[in-house]
């Protein structure tokens, strides 16, 4: 039989853990880099905005997708900006956050104290995960939401016309339009783990986040390589543009599903390694 003491000791590790990820995620949030990052990608659809409001809309297959769209319904500008924000901006940001989780707390010195108390090695490789998924949705989202404020204020914001030519009502579109941001911020996840994992290789975070971010550049430019097209569907950025699928009618689902199955992929892979590398690193001495 257990002890009396063990539940005890299991309620108190879990609350030290839960406090550990509160604490560490109010950390991150309340950075001036971090505010600094948010801001930067919350410029994005409101400079989508007010240049297409100035200037005028684009001609079709002119300038990214959907931006022939915005002079017509507002709510495009979030979508618009994703896919502006995809390729380069996201992956920048949240390299920079992953690429500091354990290697930041290395430059500083604080690392082995974490270790110690209160999580121990494992379970703090866990919340630095958190944290940084935290962070992808933030950014995602800070997107989307600024995008939909800007679209509603400079332009017509009615009915939403799909891809497919259906019209659907406002708050419908709202709700597509968070599906797509949930699609993007799953998306970040799997260059997440990467970032973590590059984390724990070095005590310079500029490296791990550098390292991170080239490798991000790196899977897309391969990906746009036909003659590697054997390899796509491994890569992690291979359906970061497939949210397109959410705008049809009805909305496909099985894009979404085999991004999240593609991300927990590389989740578990890079997360694994991180582990491996992080319980057997000397961190104590």
């Amino acid at each position: 039989m257990s002890s009396p003491e063990a539940p005890a000791a299991a309620r108190a590790r879990r609350g030290g853990l839960v406090s550990f990820l509160a604490s560490d995620t109010a950390t991150l949030f309340r950075r001036w880099r971090t505010w600094a990052m948010l801001a930067a990608l919350a410029l994005i659809p409101i400079l989508i905005a007010i240049a297409i409001r100035l200037a005028g809309p684009s001609g079709p297959g002119r300038g990214p997708a959907f931006l022939d769209q915005v002079a017509g319904n507002g709510l495009f500008v979030g979508v618009t900006a994703l896919v502006v924000a995809t390729p380069l901006f996201l992956p920048l940001t949240v390299a920079v956050v992953s690429g500091d989780t354990i290697a930041g707390e290395a430059g500083h010195g604080t690392l082995r104290y974490l270790v110690i108390a209160p999580a121990g090695r494992l379970r703090l490789l866990a919340v630095k995960y958190a944290v940084a998924a935290a962070f992808c949705v933030a950014a995602v989202f800070t997107v989307v939401v600024t995008g939909t404020f800007a679209g509603w204020a400079l332009f017509p914001v009615g009915p939403l016309t799909l891809l497919s030519g259906v019209e659907i009502p406002v708050a419908e579109g709202l709700a597509r339009l968070l599906a797509i941001g949930a699609y993007v911020a799953i998306s970040m996840l799997g260059l997440s783990a990467i970032g973590l994992f590059a984390s724990t290789l070095t005590v310079v975070p500029v490296g791990a986040m550098a390292a991170t971010a080239i490798l991000a550049v790196v899977a897309q430019i391969v990906g746009a390589i036909p003659q590697l097209e054997w390899v796509h569907p491994m890569l992690f950025t291979d359906r970061w543009f497939d949210f397109a699928d959410l705008l049809r009618s009805p909305p496909s689902w099985a894009s979404f599903a085999d991004n999240a199955l593609l991300q927990a992929a590389w989740i578990a892979v890079f997360g694994g390694l991180a582990a491996w590398r992080f319980a057997t690193r000397d961190i104590l001495s």
